[in-house]
């Protein structure tokens, strides 16, 4: 028998506020920018964003999507031994996101009667959009050798606040979400349920493409703390990088491309997404897309894209699933998992 780490629940997060293209267009305008909902919808597929109201933070949209996935699993906080939290916009320097989600759902828990959940291990992973997929890798492992029994996997972020409002070819591109995923261990021989493979990596020397060079030293920011990206550089790079790991994740699994029932992909822009399902050779009708819906909410996309699925009854127990992110670093990595 081998022990594997199998989803048992989904849950995602968006803050209230909604914008529109318009929305953004006009918001542009007031800095003496143009932009159109054209330009936008053709250059990235996006549609609508999520932003955050002031006051709340990453912790928040990733409490909401954890209450929601525990809710699906059937479990409780205390019933979870790992909490690995994938975010670039932590709600401080330290102490961890997922040590203040620990708390928060703890508190709710005990609100209503329950067991608290303190004492768990929690922990964030930092591989911008490709944390969720460097988070499950982490969980798995540890669920394999028996670390952990049951493990909170999330993704949480609020972009908008490390967006530059007068760079139109970068805000019209995020938004902030949280995705979350609960898994358990278990055990059978082939063809059940569980993670079947992961593929990371990471390349250093892309860090100019894309990044915030900015830090905190003597209490004040240093350096610029919005988002930089070389749009150019960062599309050439990641359609092929993602098409090696899933071809490497695939691989390990014993499987090929005509094994997966959906591609769920980094939600970061629908060309990246068109050209990494031409280069597997995968219809675009196996591609789960919310990008339109939502934007580039980076470590929190794919979560969020594979609660949406669920939910609509794409994804079904039994499906095998694709996964794959690309972020800054540069970070890139890939998933196959059985429902």
């Amino acid at each position: 028998m081998t022990r594997y780490a199998k989803i048992i629940g989904t849950g995602s997060a968006l803050p209230a506020k909604a914008l529109s293209n318009g929305d953004m267009v006009a918001l542009l305008a007031t800095k003496g920018i143009e932009t159109s909902d054209e330009w936008i919808v053709e250059r990235t597929g996006i549609r609508n964003r999520h932003f955050i109201e002031d006051g709340q933070y990453a912790s928040d949209l990733a409490f909401a999507a954890c209450e929601s996935a525990l809710g699906a699993a059937a479990c409780k906080i205390a019933d979870i031994d790992l909490i690995i939290v994938a975010t670039s916009t932590p709600d401080m320097v330290f102490p961890s996101t997922a040590t203040i989600l620990q708390r928060k759902l703890s508190e709710a828990a005990v609100a209503r009667g329950e067991p608290s959940g303190a004492g768990s291990a929690a922990f964030d992973v930092q591989a911008v959009c490709s944390g969720f997929i460097y988070g499950l890798t982490v969980a798995d492992a540890m669920i394999k050798v028996g670390s952990a029994r049951r493990a909170l996997v999330v993704g949480a972020e609020v972009f908008s606040r490390i967006l530059d409002f007068n760079d139109r070819t970068t805000c019209v591109l995020f938004g902030d979400g949280a995705g979350a995923v609960v898994l358990e261990a278990c055990e059978h021989e082939g063809q059940g349920p569980g993670i079947l493979s992961t593929d990371i990596h990471a390349d250093g020397k892309y860090t100019p493409i894309l990044c915030v060079p900015g830090w905190v030293a003597g209490g004040q920011v240093t350096g610029d703390p919005t988002l930089k990206m070389d749009g150019q550089a960062v599309f050439k790079l990641a359609v092929g990088v993602l098409e090696d790991a899933a071809k490497t994740a695939l691989a390990r699994a014993g499987m090929s491309t005509q094994d997966i029932d959906w591609l769920i992909p980094h939600q970061a822009n629908i060309r990246i997404m068109q050209g990494t399902a031409r280069k597997l050779k995968l219809p675009l009708s196996k591609v789960v897309v919310t990008v339109d819906q939502h934007g580039n909410t980076s470590a929190a996309s794919i979560p969020l894209a594979l609660d949406h699925a669920v939910k609509q009854g794409q994804v079904q127990p039994g499906q095998t699933l694709l996964l794959e992110g690309v972020g800054g670093g540069f970070t890139w990595g890939a998933v196959v998992v059985r429902m």
